[in-house]
C-alpha cells in the first residue's frame, strides 16, 4: 500500500468532511438528552390523583 500525498489529501478531505457532520450532531444529541432528562423528573414531581374523582363531585 502506498502512501502517495493523493491519497493522504484524499483521506484528510474524507475525515474532514466526517468531522463537520459529527459536530452538526453534538447540539442534536445533547438537546435530546436535557428534553429527556427534564422529561423524567417532571413524571416524579406529578402528585397523585384520584382518578374516581369526577369534576362534578368536586
Amino acid at each position: 500500500m502506498s502512501n502517495s500525498p493523493d491519497k493522504r489529501s484524499e483521506w484528510r478531505a474524507i475525515l474532514h468532511v466526517q468531522a463537520r457532520v459529527a459536530v452538526l450532531f453534538v447540539p442534536v444529541v445533547a438537546s435530546l438528552l436535557l428534553i429527556a432528562a427534564l422529561a423524567g423528573n417532571d413524571r416524579k414531581s406529578v402528585p397523585d390523583v384520584d382518578r374516581t374523582i369526577t369534576g362534578s363531585v368536586r
